[in-house]
């Protein structure tokens, strides 16, 4: 037997062990994808909180063209450290700490469903060229929010599975 077709049969045996044993993956759960799609994701001014809702959109799978079943309101704070100081007292690295706190709302009673908190930490350098310094820092801001788009997804999808209902 070639390596390819023990390969396909192995395959074919661990996904018939699956579907034996009742496993049903997350996404796979009625009412969570249309769910997740159906969010209206409201943020406040800033950049990483606009890179966050853009991630957001992305994650949940937002349907543009369908009216928005809820509302994730999203409050996001974000401080940034000064971290490995040269004989200069000037920073060649810096932390950024994202903490969103989000809340769930269903549009059509106003009642809250659910509430999370998220808290993010990425690094990055600061390099002596200006332009650099600023690219890293949009970079770190990205990676942030990036971090706390899919954190805050895989909460929702859990809610809605069911496997996560207390606010």
């Amino acid at each position: 037997m070639s390596a390819r077709a023990l390969t396909a049969a192995l395959i074919a045996a661990v996904g018939l062990a699956l579907s034996a044993c009742g496993f049903t993956p997350l996404y796979a759960t009625p009412g969570v994808v249309p769910s997740l799609s159906a969010i209206q994701v409201v943020v406040p001014q800033g950049r990483t909180a606009y890179l966050l809702r853009e991630d957001l959109d992305d994650e949940l799978g937002k349907d543009h063209t369908a009216k928005p079943a809820y509302r994730l309101n999203i409050l996001v704070d974000e401080r940034r450290y000064a971290r490995g100081l040269l004989s200069n007292d000037v920073a060649d690295r810096y932390e950024l700490h994202i903490n969103v706190a989000y809340t769930l709302v269903e549009l059509g009673t106003g009642k809250t469903l659910k509430t999370g908190y998220v808290p993010v930490q990425v690094t990055y350098d600061s390099p002596d060229s200006p332009y650099a310094g600023i690219a890293t820092q949009q970079d770190g801001q990205r990676r942030a929010a990036g971090d706390a788009a899919q954190r805050i997804r895989t909460d929702l999808a859990l809610y809605f599975a069911g496997l996560n209902k207390a606010p």
